[in-house]
């Protein structure tokens, strides 16, 4: 098997964000998108600092197949380390490059130590290191340079604890039957920033989008309705959550800002992850 470790290529002066590049062997970007068959990388986003004296280091994915999705349980060929082998790390892969999938959290003292996110598929080994380095840290969180936009806040419970950015929140554990439906509700809101950008286009106070993915899990999830909005000064949304199977899953929910409505992209002032645990019974 066929061992890569990744550098970081690119520092993103702008969002201070690092990069990440194709190994040889891979397909590489310019070339015709190929449907299946192809790799899944692991990328380190770069890392920002928590109220409480801790850091997050943020981690996404690239999946090069155009519409193949790739699971790949956590274990052996999906780890994060040192720690835990599961750290809410994806095992559900989309098509495409996806931006801050989820957070590491790093205490204070963490230094110059490294988390590496460690995914293997098609008889390749794919390592990515975070790191506390200065060129990498993420500042948008704390208001995007230009307009000030900060990520939406999103919360699991209508008194409960917010949280924003790829750590973002994480709700209460659930429980569900295989084949029912399951209603998640969210609570999201923005500061209405990004309205006045350039992204935004001066349209005033957009609405926050809310998108659904499978997160981890051994069977499909359908969600209806997937995506929703909710007004930027604040409200609520609902979806359905129908499992295929028992077992244990993991569910996340997206929400962007006006700026970020068409996807997460690097920009990691615009948008913040929800993750809601769901043990599903027969």
């Amino acid at each position: 098997m066929m061992r890569k470790r990744f550098a970081l290529a690119v520092v993103l002066t702008t969002a201070g964000l690092a990069g990440w590049i194709v190994p040889g062997a891979a397909q590489q970007p310019l070339s015709p998108p190929r449907e299946t068959g192809q790799t899944v990388t692991p990328a380190f986003e770069g890392w920002y600092p928590n109220g409480d004296g801790t850091f997050s280091m943020s981690f996404g994915y690239f999946n090069r197949n155009s519409k193949e999705v790739v699971d790949v349980p956590i274990g052996a060929d999906n780890f994060v380390a040192p720690g835990a082998q599961n750290q809410n790390q994806p095992t559900h892969f989309q098509p495409g490059r996806h931006w801050g999938v989820f957070a590491v959290k790093v205490p204070a003292d963490f230094g110059d130590k490294t988390v590496v996110w460690t995914l293997k598929t098609r008889g390749e080994t794919f390592e990515i290191p975070g790191r506390l380095h200065s060129n990498w840290q993420i500042d948008a969180l704390e208001g995007e340079a230009g307009s000030g936009n900060t990520p939406p806040a999103l919360k699991f419970a209508e008194n409960g604890t917010e949280g924003s950015g790829p750590f973002g929140a994480t709700g209460a554990p659930m429980t569900a039957t295989a084949g029912k439906a399951l209603t998640v509700t969210v609570w999201a809101r923005d500061d209405g920033k990004s309205a006045t950008s350039v992204a935004g286009g001066g349209r005033g106070a957009m609405p926050v989008t809310l998108t659904w993915f499978k997160h981890q899990g051994p069977g499909a999830v359908v969600f209806t309705p997937p995506t929703a909005r909710i007004p930027a000064t604040g409200g609520s949304a609902p979806t359905e959550a129908v499992f295929s199977e028992p077992g244990a899953y993991v569910l996340r929910v997206r929400a962007n800002d006006a700026s970020g409505v068409s996807g997460a992209g690097h920009a990691q002032c615009c948008w913040s992850n929800g993750f809601v645990t769901v043990t599903v019974a027969k």
